[in-house]
């Protein structure tokens, strides 16, 4: 029997030899283009592009062979936020869609830093809000050096020289060359300061079109693209086994029949479980079933969901801190015509992405490298150089391309960070190990989305009209007791469990917004779309009460309140008339609208269901329209809302986390099923042309698509359903 360590465990053996892979992030000779930020840029310093091998590349690069490297400091993980940034450095550098490849950025927050958030990472929808002005000027200075290139060898003027399609041409000399033949001449000149940016009406590929820059990869299988796929040489393999329980201790194990399974070579208890060492997965995964484990489970979370949600229904009967407050709402509740009031529960979500968490760690006791889906790879560079005790700058992030998130991997911990950090501090030898979340460790292990109660009333005068809303939300707190708090948790308010009505926009002029922050040892994380997806939820469905109780039509009831909201009206409006809303369903079919803005974006579905002779629903058909502001890809954007409105789909109509005395009951797909292919209805978007600033499109498809739903089951039966998911009504 393993006793469990009460700190770091210390190296398994003590490395031989001190060895470190350094991979050249260089590009041979060509063009490297170092625009940095604005905020540091320094023009007084006559900057010039870096070049030669090793030579550090921000944001593009051009190489003599003609290709165009754009370096991506966003993680993809399907939402293909690649290529939107490899769009814009090629619109204002005007190359070729064929000579344009990508590659992740380095960690160097100070360079790649999210300019919403003051670290490097992705999320929020904020990967083309961010960058859509830093790349297009990426791309213009590029531009701008390979015609000064051009006009220092032929002598030429610079305004007689065109850009077009990868080539620097001369109309009056005759005279062309491509961006690799300028590339090494262009990167002894200095970098422009100020450049000159496109007009949209001469964007050639913004707003109309790109190919996608991981098709090609993704399509052949091509290896190492997903870190899950990673092999690299001396490669071990390990996998933890934690508690079933959040919150359990490590008491002792018993390893005698997990080292007897060929290719197992270590069990080592860490603080957070058991790890496992193995030559590969599988014999890493057989052993780990084989380990007696005794847990301590006297601080863990012993409850069912059913008494969580019961406790905090309860809690918010009563009142809570208070996050907004128009008006006076219980006057408004005391002289209204008629009060609608409702009690909503949300359950916990897994995010459940095709490709679990994974991790490969390199340590040789000085410096490290990191290979992932690293989603705030400054938290990860920083959590993970805390546990092996070397500066931030010493661990290297090489960010692979992930198979999904959904926030999965956007951790403000790092955790899985710190475990593979963890694990190559016990290793102690300079191989890579290589850490692997099953299906089931992903489901079990916790960062779900936070369950939730609602407490609901809204006041109607003598015409219908809502003239007070409250709304009090019981849940836990995402951002509570993490570095996120001050920004995000304003006087005891999480924002995230008040957002989407907190800030909503319909005409109601006394409003009333509580919050109680419930606790829990589940551990809990933003998904996709995070607080709206429960708020845009009670939200649309109280609206649709209203209405109904009004006798008006739910589409003219939003619009008579959306008056002072120009574009949520004009998605309303789109999506109607996409549906032919006036017209009405067929025969045997019912519908269902919602409307919300989330992440500075505004998406309307209408959502048509037809009812079985079972008395279950399918939703058979989804009109959704978009506004988010510039349209970067139109292509992207529509799958996006498709991929949003799959997977909030997925999770009303089945999806939850239930736990037995703090055991979570889901495992596999079998058991958190996801949306088969046979329940993914038939969709329509229409992308809005805009000339606003770009704004997010991966999450704000989701938060509609439930109340629509709900709201054409309403329509279909007169019954409204507040107690997430539908299957819990035998509805689907």
């Amino acid at each position: 029997m393993l006793p469990m360590p009460h700190r770091m465990p210390k190296a398994l053996t003590t490395p031989s030899r001190r060895g470190f892979l350094k991979l050249s992030a260089g590009a041979g000779a060509g063009l490297v283009i170092g625009l940095k930020l604005p905020a540091l840029a320094n023009p007084g310093t006559g900057a010039r592009a870096a070049t030669g091998d090793g030579a550090f590349n921000p944001f593009v690069r051009i190489a003599p062979d003609d290709t165009v490297t754009v370096i991506i400091k966003h993680l993809d993980k399907g939402q293909g936020s690649a290529t939107g940034l490899a769009t814009l450095v090629a619109e204002e550098l005007d190359a070729r869609p064929d000579q344009v490849q990508v590659e992740y950025a380095p960690a160097d927050t100070p360079v790649y830093k999210n300019l919403a958030f003051g670290v490097m990472g992705t999320g929020g929808s904020t990967a083309m809000a961010n960058s859509f002005m830093q790349y297009r000027e990426a791309g213009a200075v590029a531009r701008a050096m390979l015609k000064d290139a051009a006009v220092k060898q032929w002598g030429v003027a610079l305004a007689d020289l065109e850009v077009k399609d990868g080539k620097v041409m001369h109309a009056k000399s005759g005279r062309s060359a491509s961006f690799g033949e300028l590339a090494e001449a262009a990167s002894a000149l200095r970098v422009p300061t100020q450049v000159d940016l496109k007009k949209p009406e001469d964007w050639v590929y913004i707003g109309k079109g790109f190919p996608r820059v991981d098709v090609v990869n993704k399509s052949h299988g091509a290896p190492n693209t997903y870190g899950m796929d990673l092999h690299l040489d001396d490669m071990v393999v390990a996998v933890i086994q934690k508690p079933k329980m959040f919150g359990a201790k490590l008491v002792a194990v018993d390893d005698t029949a997990a080292k007897a399974v060929p290719g197992v070579l270590a069990v080592v208890p860490l603080p957070v479980g058991v790890a496992v060492f193995a030559t590969s997965t599988w014999p890493a995964l057989k052993a780990r079933n084989l380990l007696e484990i005794e847990w301590d489970a006297a601080e863990a979370e012993t409850r069912s969901t059913d008494t969580m949600l019961q406790e905090w229904a309860a809690r918010s009967q009563q009142p809570g801190t208070v996050g907004r407050s128009d008006g006076d709402v219980g006057k408004a509740l005391a002289d209204a015509a008629q009060v609608i009031e409702a009690d909503y529960t949300f359950p916990y979500l897994a995010h459940a992405p095709m490709e679990p968490i994974d991790i490969a760690i390199r340590f040789d006791g000085e410096t490290a490298e990191i290979w992932t889906g690293s989603q705030l790879q400054t938290i990860d560079q920083a959590v993970a150089a805390s546990v092996l005790e070397i500066p931030p700058e010493k661990v290297a992030i090489h960010t692979m391309w992930a198979g999904g998130s959904f926030g999965r991997r956007a951790i403000y911990n790092s955790h899985y960070a710190a475990e593979a950090a963890m694990l190559a501090k016990a290793w102690g030898k300079p191989q890579p190990v290589k850490l692997v979340y099953s299906r089931e460790d992903d489901i079990t292990g916790g960062y779900y989305r936070p369950a939730f109660a609602h407490k609901v009333k809204m006041a109607l005068d003598k015409d219908g009209m809502p003239t007070g809303l409250y709304f009090h939300s019981v849940g836990q707190s995402i951002f509570a007791g993490t570095p996120f708090e001050p920004v995000l948790v304003h006087n005891g308010v999480d924002s995230a469990s008040v957002e989407g009505i907190e800030d909503m926009t319909y005409a109601i002029p006394n409003v009333q917004v509580e919050s109680t922050m419930a606790q829990s040892k589940v551990p809990v994380l933003w998904w996709r779309s995070v607080g709206h997806t429960q708020n845009a939820y009670t939200m649309e469905t109280m609206i649709d009460r209203a209405a109904r109780a009004a006798g008006k039509d739910p589409v003219a009831y939003r619009l008579a309140l959306l008056k002072d909201d120009p574009r949520k009206t004009g998605v309303l409006k789109k999506a109607a008339e996409m549906a032919n809303w006036d017209a009405g369903p067929p025969q045997g079919r019912h519908r269902g609208v919602a409307v919300h803005r989330s992440f500075n974006s505004y998406v309307a579905e209408i959502a048509e269901v037809s009812k079985n002779d079972d008395g279950t629903f399918k939703v058979e058909k989804v009109w959704c329209a978009v506004d988010c502001g510039v349209p970067i890809n139109p292509d992207n954007i529509k799958a996006q809302m498709e991929g949003g409105i799959g997977y909030g789909l997925g999770a009303i109509l089945r999806n939850q986390i239930t736990m037995t005395d703090g055991i979570v009951d889901q495992a596999n797909f079998d058991t958190y099923e996801p949306l088969r292919i046979s329940d993914m209805p038939d969709v329509e978007v229409a992308v809005i042309a805009s000339a606003e600033a770009p704004t997010g499109a991966g999450e704000p498809g989701t938060p509609p698509i439930g109340p629509a739903v709900a709201n054409a089951i309403l329509a279909a039966t007169g019954k409204a359903y507040s107690d997430l998911p539908l299957s819990k009504h035998d509805l689907v």
